[in-house]
């Protein structure tokens, strides 16, 4: 049975949602929508002005909620500068882990990682294990731990995952990624639509990304032509394609047509389920975004688990020798980006 935080994720993504509870949420979207409005206001008309870091900063967001895909082109964006021996340091805001946010968390320094996911959370641990060379922090306060990766580790490049709303620190480039197929939604501000924002930040958009997360491009193309001549700004294209499974102990291979359980805890579930048709896929188990897996989460699935690596990071400390993940393939011009 649907829980209700299901219900308003499916409604977020219908066309013409309706209903009593859509009603009630399009009544608390106004409030939303004027808070929003306000904070883009007052750092619109320079009010109140963004602090500066002595980095290049990079903002990696989305206009919506979960499940674009932003973590894997961060950590391309990182591995792109690294390879040009800039000292590089990524900073989340750390959701879904135990650590204190308020603090400055070091979650790797590029050599060592510090934290499981269950502490440092699923996406920071996940951007440690696969940018090596990069510090991650995790902080509530941008400003802060970027400021802290300058003076104490010497970052000269910042990149903020997640940050297109955190308008406390200013960037140099705020790339935005908008998935091919979900799009915008419904249109609606939250908590009626999957919006964090109204139209008014369109203007603060550098570069657009259409993610592809499929094995047919075509759509992500139409909709890139479409939003670069809507909006008048640079959109390319973000291929996210399905590459193999493997065991997350031993990283051995899955092979094709074997039975198995498909779970996973992230914004946007049927596009991983869609990238398992290789699989006999006898169950899917979702779980709320940033779910913090316990052992009996698991514990009356029998046979073979496919999960994402997000997912991944949270499961590995399990007792478990047959759960294996999904690597993903994320291929984006990233000079051309950074343009």
């Amino acid at each position: 049975m649907e829980n209700l935080k299901t219900k308003i994720t499916k409604m977020h993504y219908t066309r013409n949602p309706e209903g009593f509870i859509f009603e009630i949420l399009k009544f608390c979207s106004y409030f939303y929508g004027l808070g929003a409005a306000f904070k883009n206001f007052v750092y619109d008309k320079r009010i109140i002005k963004p602090k500066k870091v002595n980095a290049f900063v990079i903002s990696v967001g989305n206009m919506t909620t979960g499940g674009v895909g932003k973590t894997p082109v961060v950590s391309e964006i990182a591995k792109y500068y690294i390879n040009k021996n800039k000292k590089v340091a990524i900073v989340s805001r750390g959701y879904g882990g135990k650590l204190n946010n308020k603090n400055i968390n070091l979650i790797s320094d590029g050599k060592s990682i510090f934290y499981e996911a269950q502490e440092g959370g699923d996406e920071p641990v996940w951007l440690a294990q696969n940018t090596p060379e990069c510090l991650v922090f995790t902080c509530k306060n941008r400003y802060k731990a970027a400021k802290f990766a300058v003076e104490k580790y010497g970052a000269e490049i910042i990149i903020l995952d997640d940050g297109f709303q955190h308008r406390k620190l200013h960037r140099d480039l705020d790339i935005v990624l908008m998935d091919s197929v979900k799009g915008f939604g419904n249109e609606q501000l939250l908590p009626a639509g999957p919006l964090r924002e109204g139209a008014e930040a369109l203007d603060r958009i550098d570069k657009l990304v259409i993610v592809s997360k499929s094995i047919n491009h075509e759509l992500a193309h139409k909709v890139a032509k479409i939003m670069q001549k809507r909006l008048k700004l640079k959109t390319q294209v973000c291929y996210t394609e399905p590459d193999y499974v493997y065991n997350i102990k031993t990283g051995q291979r899955l092979m094709e047509g074997i039975d198995a359980t498909a779970i996973c805890a992230i914004g946007q579930p049927q596009q991983f389920y869609d990238f398992l048709n290789d699989f006999n896929i006898i169950n899917t188990i979702t779980f709320d975004d940033h779910h913090q897996y316990i052992p009996t989460d698991i514990i009356d699935i029998s046979g073979n688990i496919i999960t994402t690596e997000k997912d991944a990071v949270k499961l590995e400390r399990f007792e478990r020798d047959n759960i294996y993940a999904l690597k993903l393939k994320t291929k984006i011009d990233v000079e051309e980006l950074l343009k």
